[in-house]
């Protein structure tokens, strides 16, 4: 049987904070993310979360490829975006923000040890838990406003790590009766009142938040430029800083991925 996946509940609980939410459930798709995009190119505007039970392109930050799973016919993983007009007087930080919303539901005690690695990636001990992709799509040339899409991807059941840069980790290791629509429901109205707080302050409110999760804060790090320091955090608008020895590197690019540094033998 499929899973239920509490549209009508959602929808409900998301009617105050969006209205006109349309919540739509998919058995698959290429990549949720991309068909709101193309909605909004469209000219389709209206807020809507669209989720699939399996994607068969799922994308991740710069290009790379992120796969939805199985289990015995049961989607093994959360694959979902939100789509929603919004127009913040500054954009950045907006993937930690929302990094911040989903580890604080999936954690909230922080006793799981879920960190957040800049700029999208959730891990658990140096394992990687989930990602968030961010992308916008500009509504009219003459307005601030933008058709914001949200895409996240959590594994929730075991997964096989072959051919993947960094080891898997899953939410079932620490909470086994959890399922891909359970975890929607959890984080979802939590994470459109983060959306809200963030378009109305910025990265501010979340910056101490992400600084009790911040997976290279005094690590060794390396860049894809090859520049290696010291990771210091992020600053008040999300940018990580990196001690190098020519001094503080500020990086704002998300098109700059950054990884721990192998430990010395």
């Amino acid at each position: 049987m499929p899973a239920p996946w509490f549209e009508d509940e959602i929808a409900e609980a998301l009617a105050p904070l969006l209205p006109g939410l349309a919540v739509e459930v998919v058995a698959e798709i290429d990549s949720t993310s991309s068909e709101l995009m193309r909605r909004a190119r469209d000219g389709r505007r209206a807020p809507v979360l669209l989720v699939a039970e399996r994607q068969t392109a799922g994308r991740g930050r710069l290009g790379r490829l992120w796969e939805s799973a199985q289990d015995a016919g049961q989607p093994a993983s959360l694959t979902f975006s939100l789509g929603l007009p919004l127009a913040p007087r500054d954009w950045s930080g907006l993937s930690l923000a929302v990094g911040v919303s989903v580890a604080d539901s999936l954690d909230p005690a922080r006793t799981a040890g879920l960190a957040l690695k800049w700029p999208n990636d959730l891990w658990v001990r140096e394992c990687k838990l989930g990602g968030i992709l961010i992308e916008t799509a500009l509504l009219q040339p003459e307005e601030a406003e933008r058709y914001l899409v949200v895409g996240i991807g959590l594994n929730i059941g075991p997964r096989e790590g072959d051919g993947l840069r960094t080891p898997p980790a899953w939410l079932q290791q620490w909470q086994p009766e959890a399922s891909a629509p359970a975890v929607l429901r959890e984080l979802i109205v939590p994470l459109v009142r983060d959306i809200r707080l963030f378009d109305e302050r910025g990265f501010v409110p979340f910056a101490p938040r992400f600084a009790a999760r911040d997976l290279l804060r005094g690590r060794e790090v390396v860049l894809t430029d090859g520049t290696e320091g010291r990771c210091e955090g992020v600053g008040w608008g999300g940018e990580l800083l990196v001690r190098t020895p020519a001094g503080l590197k500020t990086i704002t690019s998300a098109e700059v991925s950054v990884r721990p540094a192998a430990p010395a033998p």
